[in-house]
């Protein structure tokens, strides 16, 4: 099988190819992938995410395909996300003095009743497609609550991350399901430069700028609002915090904050949550053993994170020459880290395979690893052991009630359908 087939969408509509990360992770670790290295071993990507000098996110960004223009690499380099130490530094620092204890007390607790209700509210009908009736849910209104949103506006969340994340995708590349009608004066300005597909059916490239008005129309005006009328949300600490220098988060910054948080925070729980009870679906006995024992949800969480790997990989570009894995690697190369292989190296997890909801902790990299860990994290965890501690609380054991649909992405690991009964 050729390896350049880990890069088209195509092959994951089918699922993760598992098999073949399996063979060139034994046989070539770093392998070249069409105008990238792509690698594949445990240890090896822990290496590339712990030297940003080495191996840079700003750079060429994050995204295997290099922005169009330099115009838009600049924009995306603008991005947390895609910076070096020392910027990416002092911003994530401001960020984290944001989510304050006080602040995390109150999302904890505000997680569970969501996800206690948005369970309750299909419990009686027997089944339901859990991806969209449920997982899709909780997501938003932990965003929503982090930057506050009013309740009514966060489905635009939804649209907006399915335009980014499903650009490879013909449906979610075009979505668009609120109403003007259905959200504050907020969300209409911003709805009224929503942009639609061009002659061709295609849409504007949503990881620009100009390829998503709309969500930044909204982010301007949100953090301005923030700044003159701060509420008890995270994102409200943020614009009202000034650092040791004097320096405080500038409404550029906020944007792309907004645009992180949006678009990153909801897509990947909005796929690790279907992705872990896809897993329990395909392994009946580790769900019995959860729903006999939920001391064992901490750690059935973790192994469905290993398990499902929502984001699949992450670039870099080499800023020297440089060796990895006995592959020479010229400064300016792609190296683009496979978070898919790198959580199945059979090297760090016995029977990397196999879901087993006992499995002793591990260091899987579904978070990343170094200076660009992921932030979220901690929230991710909370949102996935509430939810699946309210499902299996009020549906028992669920079976599936017909075929799951994939998303078309080579990037996240996601189900657009999951069709699950009960009872």
């Amino acid at each position: 099988m050729s390896s350049a087939l880990i890069a088209d969408p195509d092959t994951y509509v089918e699922g993760v190819p598992h098999d073949l990360l399996a063979g060139l992770r034994r046989e070539t670790p770093v392998t070249r992938v069409g105008d990238f290295w792509a690698v594949l071993r445990h240890a090896d990507v822990r290496a590339v995410l712990r030297d940003p000098a080495t191996f840079s996110s700003q750079l060429g960004g994050t995204q295997i395909r290099d922005p169009a223009t330099a115009a838009d690499l600049a924009y995306v380099r603008r991005m947390m996300l895609n910076m070096d130490p020392p910027e990416h530094g002092r911003l994530r620092g401001l960020l984290t003095k944001a989510f304050t204890p006080r602040a995390i007390g109150r999302l904890t607790e505000r997680i569970e009743g969501w996800a206690h209700d948005l369970v309750a509210a299909v419990a009686g009908r027997g089944e339901c497609d859990f991806a969209k009736d449920v997982a899709a849910d909780l997501p938003l209104l932990t965003l929503a609550e982090v930057f506050g949103v009013p309740e009514q506006d966060r489905r635009l969340m939804f649209d907006w991350s399915n335009r980014v994340i499903g650009y490879q995708d013909a449906e979610y590349a075009v979505s668009a399901t609120v109403r003007p009608e259905d959200v504050t004066d907020l969300a209409r300005t911003a709805l009224a430069v929503r942009p639609e597909p061009g002659p061709d059916g295609v849409m504007p490239d949503p990881r620009t700028r100009a390829g998503m008005p709309d969500l930044y129309a909204y982010a301007n005006a949100l953090g301005e609002y923030k700044r003159t009328h701060p509420g008890d949300d995270v994102m409200s600490n943020l614009m009202h915090h000034v650092d040791d220098e004097g320096g405080r988060v500038s409404i550029a910054e906020f944007e792309n904050l907004f645009w992180l948080f949006s678009v990153a925070g909801n897509e990947t729980l909005r796929n690790g949550l279907p992705g872990g009870l896809f897993a329990l679906l395909r392994h009946p006995g580790q769900y019995r053993k959860l729903l006999g024992d939920r001391s064992l949800l901490p750690g059935a969480v973790e192994e469905m994170l290993r398990w499902w790997t929502p984001v699949m990989h992450f670039r870099r570009t080499a800023t020297a020459d440089t060796r990895l894995s006995d592959v020479d690697i010229k400064a300016g190369d792609k190296v683009v880290v496979w978070f898919s292989s790198a959580n199945r190296d059979e090297t760090v997890f016995a029977d990397p395979d196999a879901f087993d909801v006992t499995r002793a902790p591990t260091e899987h990299l579904t978070f990343g690893h170094g200076p660009h860990f992921c932030l979220g994290s901690h929230l991710a965890r909370v949102q996935m052991r509430a939810l699946f501690e309210a499902v299996l609380d009020q549906l028992g054991e669920v079976r599936l009630a017909g075929e799951p649909r994939r998303l078309r992405s080579n990037f996240q690991n996601g189900l657009k359908s999951l069709p699950i009964r009960w009872g």
